[in-house]
């Protein structure tokens, strides 16, 4: 498949609508109808319904969406680990649920001095995946939140958030001073799909299996199940300056585990800059969180 058809079809599945494709992608509207068009006829089936407010995806372009994705950041990085032996090496941090993004300038700042070839990139995972694409080989590094299955995995603790509810902004609990994790115990939560880390889900999601509510895979997710289905739920304490907005609240919580924030490594991998930007977190790390993090 060719990966400029496959470009525009994700373009036209995140948009819902081939004229706004279009218009990110900076073509006319016919050669981007035309390649989506030849790559059905490559796959031998139809990938979008066309409806009156623009595409939707079939079931066919559903599991296309997720693969054409995987292939097209497979493609970028090998794209630049070829450019990398040419002009300086790539590290790929991924991240997840916002986890120790404020202590990455002055980590990056120490890197760049000691390593002055050396680039990052950020990669930002789903909240499905804990190890931020470390055990797919997707990054080097990752700046994540315990706890998860750890196993041939190196971790160095970096510090501690604490957590908040998010519920509302017109529910009764978003009065409170503060909440435990019993206060929303009969309320519809949001919660990660099955397959997610045993230990992931179950921090994240504080409740017995079973429990009805939306199901979510990125932050993001978690706040429009809250604007728009009434959910509640848990999330970093960082979410309430990252993500506020109208109609949402953010009340602490007491009475439930930190999330601990790490940095992990393969420990398979012995690569002695993913060692020097692993010291430049902690190091940071060490500055900004004398303690706790609050």
């Amino acid at each position: 498949m060719d990966l400029r058809a496959l470009r525009c079809f994700v373009a036209v599945a995140e948009e819902g609508h081939f004229g706004r494709a279009a218009a990110r992608l900076h073509l006319a509207q016919p050669p981007l109808s035309r390649r989506i068009r030849d790559l059905e006829a490559d796959l031998g089936c139809r990938l979008f319904d066309r409806i009156p407010t623009g595409a939707r995806l079939t079931p066919a372009g559903e599991v296309l969406l997720a693969e054409a994705r995987d292939l097209l950041e497979r493609a970028e990085r090998a794209r630049e680990r070829v450019r990398g032996a040419e002009a300086g090496r790539v590290l790929v941090l991924g991240t997840v649920a916002g986890a120790g993004l404020e202590v990455g300038p002055v980590a990056l700042a120490a890197l760049r001095r000691d390593h002055p070839g050396v680039r990052v990139r950020l990669r930002e995972a789903p909240i499905t995946d804990p190890t931020a694409g470390l055990r797919e080989g997707r990054v080097d590094l990752a700046l994540t939140r315990l706890p998860f299955d750890t196993e041939g995995l190196r971790i160095r603790p970096l510090g501690e958030e604490p957590v908040v509810a998010v519920v509302p902004a017109d529910d009764r609990l978003a009065t409170r001073p503060r909440l435990s994790a019993a206060d929303l115990a009969e309320r519809r939560r949001f919660r990660l799909p099955q397959g997610t880390d045993a230990l992931w889900r179950a921090y994240w999601f504080a409740a017995e299996e079973g429990t009805s509510g939306p199901v979510v895979a990125s932050v993001e997710e978690c706040l429009h199940a809250v604007l728009w289905e009434g959910a509640v739920g848990l999330l970093p304490a960082g979410a309430a300056q990252r993500h506020a907005r109208p109609g949402i609240a953010f009340v602490p919580v007491d009475g439930h585990p930190p999330s601990r924030v790490v940095t992990a490594w393969r420990t398979d991998v012995a690569d002695p800059l993913v060692g020097a930007l692993a010291d430049a977190l902690s190091h940071a790390a060490g500055h900004a969180w004398a303690g706790p993090h609050q």
